[in-house]
């Protein structure tokens, strides 16, 4: 650490006509009679009193400066990731490499607006947003080259989003359902999209709207098993509006909500993720995922060093650390996001509700989201007009 010199001076009455000067530092007196002036007296002391001074101004500039530098401000979600990173995620780093962090929260959309609102004068160094987000972000230039560096060779390559992101954990776009109530039915679990036709499910599912995540991936997939796909997304709407939709209780976007609807038992089925599950089954609720036999469709956590970062080195670094295995599996613990890294060894409770492993991430469906942000605008007009009408 900079030690600073901080200079003290003081002038004090001795005795008649006379004046001692000292510098606090150095304890250095300086004799100045009041009937002589100081240009004749002292100029030469002065001389080394000023240089002293400049000297110090430059440290304190320096230490500015230097303190600056160690700052690093990460924009992420709120809420449980929030304080995952508080407590568990960013001490740590913090103390092995002097540096502060300064956390901004915020979901995704607000994340992506606060990087376009300050395009000239990024306040963010790293970003973390969901993967569609992030290709935006990326495609706005928004996000730096990334440093190669040993733990990006363990990461699997559907993580890998491009030069500039990557993935730090999976979300598995599913079934969720309500395990007693399937039982008590004698149903099996939902085990292929097509399940969301059948009439049995009628006014008890619920599925996001396009403006979330879940509800695009269901879109998605409807064209691709009729015919269509991320450039001819037609099929997709016409199953969505002609045999989904009366099924659907409620297309409900807030996560908060859908739980409260499973709790009242409204709804016993919906297409939502793995972490969600994961979430609602940790409060007592006999709630599971179940994994479509097409495949259930990936929903990346994202991170990309920001353009013009001040402080680039400790971003590229903060990025790797969130890669590490250890800390991936807190972040699957706390937040119900599969690993990235194929050298994670998650505990057998975790490993059994998580997307994990090769073999199932090897499933997962990634879509194409340079496809589809550029039609989203459209998509969800087109949504309201003919799925939620």
């Amino acid at each position: 650490m900079l030690a600073l010199a901080i200079f003290h001076i003081t002038f004090w009455n001795t005795e008649p006509n006379k004046y001692h000067l000292y510098i606090m530092r150095n304890r250095l007196p300086l004799m100045m009679d009041k009937k002589n002036s100081l240009i004749h007296q002292g100029i030469h002391t002065m001389k080394h009193l000023v240089a002293a001074l400049a000297a110090g101004a430059s440290l304190l500039a320096m230490g500015s400066a230097q303190a600056e530098s160690k700052i690093l401000t990460v924009g992420g979600y709120g809420g449980s990731f929030e304080t995952l990173m508080k407590e568990l995620i960013i001490p740590e780093f913090e103390a092995k490499h002097d540096v502060e962090i300064r956390f901004v929260p915020g979901n995704s959309t607000e994340n992506l607006a606060r990087l376009q609102a300050q395009k000239d004068n990024q306040e963010l160094d790293v970003v973390i947003l969901d993967d569609g987000p992030m290709y935006q972000a990326d495609a706005l230039g928004f996000c730096a080259p990334m440093k190669q560096s040993p733990v990006l060779d363990n990461v699997y390559d559907i993580a890998k989003l491009g030069p500039n992101s990557i993935g730090i954990g999976f979300v598995a776009t599913g079934f969720t359902y309500n395990t007693e109530y399937f039982a008590e039915k004698g149903w099996n679990p939902p085990s292929s999209w097509e399940d969301l036709k059948d009439e049995k499910y009628s006014q008890i599912l619920t599925i996001p709207p396009i403006s979330n995540t879940y509800g695009l991936h269901t879109l998605v997939m409807m064209a691709r098993l009729n015919g269509g796909g991320e450039n001819d997304i037609d099929p997709g709407f016409e199953v969505m509006a002609d045999e989904v939709a009366p099924n659907v209780l409620v297309f409900e976007p807030s996560s908060g909500k859908a739980s409260e609807l499973f709790q009242s038992k409204e709804v016993v089925l919906s297409i939502w993720g793995s972490g969600r599950t994961k979430s609602l089954a940790d409060t007592g609720f006999p709630a599971k995922f179940a994994y479509p036999k097409e495949g259930a469709v990936a929903l990346m956590l994202a991170a990309c060093p920001v353009v013009d970062s001040n402080a680039p080195e400790e971003a590229a670094a903060f990025i790797d650390y969130l890669l590490e295995p250890e800390i991936q599996v807190r972040l699957a613990d706390a937040m119900g996001s599969g690993p990235v890294n194929n050298q994670t060894v998650l505990p057998d409770e975790l490993a059994s509700v998580l997307p994990y492993g090769p073999e199932q991430i090897g499933k997962l469906i990634a879509v194409d989201w340079d496809v589809i942000n550029p039609a989203r605008e459209e998509w969800t007009k087109r949504w309201a007009r003919e799925v939620e009408r």
